[in-house]
This record gives structure tokens, C-alpha cells and sequence, in this order.
């Protein structure tokens, strides 16, 4: 009994250095960030795989059908034209000397014809006048026979001189052709973005398989929309008239309305692994897109669907199999397995496996950071 007595002070003692050895050795809480669940709006949306660019809804690279030295260049960079006007003119001297001899000769075959035509009509008066004297007994029917092949002669000279003529209209008309391909006309209103060659210098026309410069680059910079590739599997959930939000990269904090206006009918490999479907996309507020240049980086964000006042969670938030770690009441984290319906990169729409006002985790990438750990929410404003 004294022993016990004795004892007693010791063991106190022991226990108390056990509890205290368990409590400074005992697991250390995780610092996690956590998210309130809330209710907001999810969208779901498709982003373009590389950059987009600003077009012109008409753009032409112009360049002569045949080459020549450049004679005349009415306009320069950055001039507005309009349709009609002659922007660049190739030498064409040896065309106009060719032209002078086909307006004579044209000239020639018309007095041909007056003179040709005049004798035919005198000639068939001729014949009737001597077919009337062989009714009245006066002449033999040979003489209105012969007045009548003569008539007859006279006729088809008549008319192969209106065929000279009709020839030499031809070659004026083929002459003005020529001409044609050493001018260059602007076929619509546009602004001219570039010109390739001097007055003076030599224009060569692009052969076939080789690529060269255009002579002149015209752009109709009043319609503007935005080419943009979007990944191969996106293509089939894209369809012209959904919404899209623009930007641009030298416009930053602007987003600008559009609308699918064309989806490409084929796929474009720019390289391996790199497979895409152009999107044309028109601006739903033209006059915004004024004073943009043509080749402006532009990001399209194609939206497919809106949830309005639904539960959600960050996407970054989410495990493997749609699992959340939710933070218990005891402090411990407890795996959850959710529904989920629209989602994008920021946000996902819950449908079943959480409440509002539950806190889940957000910085899975910390060590330690698994169902049954004691957390601690991190205090605004620490560093992660």
C-alpha cells in the first residue's frame, strides 16, 4: 500500500510526459485553400487552339495577267480607291499602234461597205428596170438575166464588205483585250495595303506552282470578321449563329460580341498533332470593328450552353472521376464524388454530391493533401 502510495506521484508524472510527447510529436494540420460552394452562372464554351486573326470581307492580291514594265501607278500605300479605278498600268505602246491600224482599217472596210452597197442597190434597180423593158418586148430575156447576176454580184460584194467590217470591229475588241491585261482596276471600294514595284521597274505575273508578290494588295477594310481555328473534335459542336465573345490582344479588357457566321467544310493540317477546323466570325456590332487592322491577333470564345443560378466549383478543384475533397466539420478532409453538368476551364455546374455553403479544396497540388488529412483553412492574404 505505502508502495502504491508511492507510485502514484509517478505514474502522474509519466502520463504526463506521454501526453505531452504525443502533442508535440502528433501530426501538424495541412494549410489548404478552400472554396465556399455557391450558387452563379455556368457556361460552357470552346476556345480557338491558336491564335485567330482579323480579315477583310474582301481582299484581293492583284497582279497583271501578262508581265511588262510599269508605266503608269496611280495609287500609293494606304489610299483609299473606288471601284472601277485604274491603279496600275503596264506599257502597252506596240497595243496602241495595233489599235490605230484596226480603227483604219475599220474606217476603210465602212467606206468599202457605203460604196459596195450603193453600186448592189443601183444594180437591182438595174435588173427590175430590165425586167419590166422584157415584158414590154423592148430587150431580149438575156439582157435581165445578165442585169440580174449582176445584182446578185454586186450584192455579195456588199456584203463581204460589212463582213470586213465586222472583222475589224473583232480585232479592235481583241485589241482592247490585250490591253486589259497590262491594267489593273480596282474591283471594289478598299484601302491599298501594298505595292509591289516602282514606275519604271518590270511586273511579272506569278507562274503556276510560284508563288511571287502581287502587284498590288487591295483590302475592303469597311467588313471585318475573325478567322480563328478550333481543335478537330470541337468542329462538330459548332454551328453557325451560336454566340462568341471576341478579344484582342491589342485591345486588352475589351470583349466584343460576334456570332458564328461559317464553319469550314474540311479539316486543316498545319502540322502533325495540330489538326483544326476554320470558324469565320462576323462582329454583331460592325462599327465596333472600325479602325481595327486587318491581321490583328484575335480569341474567340464559342459559348454552347448557359446555366443561370446553379451550384458550382472551380474546375481546378475537381480529382479524377469528378471527386472533391470536402472539409468536414471535425477538420478532416472527406472524398466526394459529384454529378457535374456544364462546365468550362474556370467553372462546372454541380448537379448532385454538394450543398451550398460546404467547403471544398482547392490546392490539391499540396503535399499531403488526401481524404482522412486534418486541414486548416489558409488565413486571407497568406502565400500559398
Amino acid at each position: 500500500m505505502k508502495f502504491l502510495h508511492r507510485a502514484l506521484p509517478l505514474l502522474a508524472i509519466l502520463a504526463a510526459l506521454a501526453a505531452a510527447g504525443w502533442w508535440f510529436t502528433r501530426p501538424k494540420p495541412i494549410v489548404v485553400v478552400v472554396h465556399e460552394v455557391a450558387r452563379g452562372t455556368v457556361e460552357s464554351t470552346l476556345a480557338n487552339t491558336r491564335a485567330g486573326e482579323i480579315e477583310a470581307c474582301q481582299r484581293t492580291k492583284m497582279a497583271t495577267i501578262v508581265g511588262g514594265r510599269i508605266e503608269y501607278l496611280g495609287v500609293k500605300e494606304g489610299d483609299r480607291v473606288e471601284p472601277g479605278q485604274v491603279l496600275m498600268r503596264l506599257w502597252h505602246g506596240d497595243l496602241d499602234a495595233r489599235l490605230a491600224v484596226n480603227r483604219a482599217q475599220l474606217a476603210t472596210a465602212s467606206q468599202r461597205v457605203q460604196e459596195a452597197c450603193t453600186v448592189a442597190d443601183n444594180a437591182e434597180r438595174e435588173a427590175e428596170r430590165q425586167a419590166q423593158l422584157v415584158k414590154r418586148g423592148f430587150v431580149s430575156a438575156s439582157a435581165e438575166e445578165k442585169a440580174r447576176t449582176e445584182a446578185r454580184a454586186r450584192r455579195a460584194s456588199c456584203n463581204t464588205a460589212r463582213a470586213d467590217v465586222a472583222t475589224a470591229e473583232a480585232q479592235i475588241a481583241a485589241t482592247t483585250t490585250d490591253r486589259q491585261r497590262l491594267v489593273l482596276v480596282a474591283p471594289f471600294a478598299g484601302t491599298v495595303a501594298k505595292i509591289t514595284g516602282e514606275l519604271g521597274e518590270i511586273s511579272t505575273p506569278s507562274p503556276p506552282g510560284v508563288p511571287t508578290p502581287p502587284a498590288i494588295d487591295l483590302i475592303d477594310d469597311s467588313c471585318l470578321y475573325v478567322k480563328a481555328p478550333m481543335d478537330e473534335i470541337d468542329a462538330p459542336r459548332i454551328q453557325p449563329g451560336q454566340t462568341v465573345r471576341i478579344t484582342l490582344e491589342a485591345m486588352p479588357g475589351k470583349v466584343f460580341d460576334g456570332r458564328v457566321k461559317r464553319v469550314a467544310p474540311y479539316i486543316t493540317a498545319v502540322e502533325k498533332q495540330a489538326r483544326t477546323v476554320e470558324v469565320d466570325v462576323d462582329f454583331v456590332r460592325p462599327e465596333e470593328a472600325k479602325g481595327m487592322l486587318v491581321g490583328y491577333s484575335a480569341d474567340v470564345e464559342i459559348l454552347l450552353a448557359t446555366r443561370a443560378d446553379t451550384l458550382r466549383v472551380p474546375t481546378a478543384a475537381l480529382r479524377d472521376g469528378n471527386r472533391v475533397l470536402v472539409v468536414s466539420d471535425d477538420g478532416r478532409l472527406v472524398e466526394r464524388m459529384l454529378k457535374t453538368g456544364v462546365a468550362n476551364w474556370e467553372q462546372t455546374e454541380v448537379l448532385d454530391g454538394l450543398a451550398a455553403g460546404e467547403r471544398i479544396v482547392t490546392s490539391l497540388e499540396r503535399e499531403g493533401v488526401k481524404a482522412g488529412a486534418r486541414v486548416v483553412a489558409e488565413a486571407s492574404g497568406a502565400a500559398p
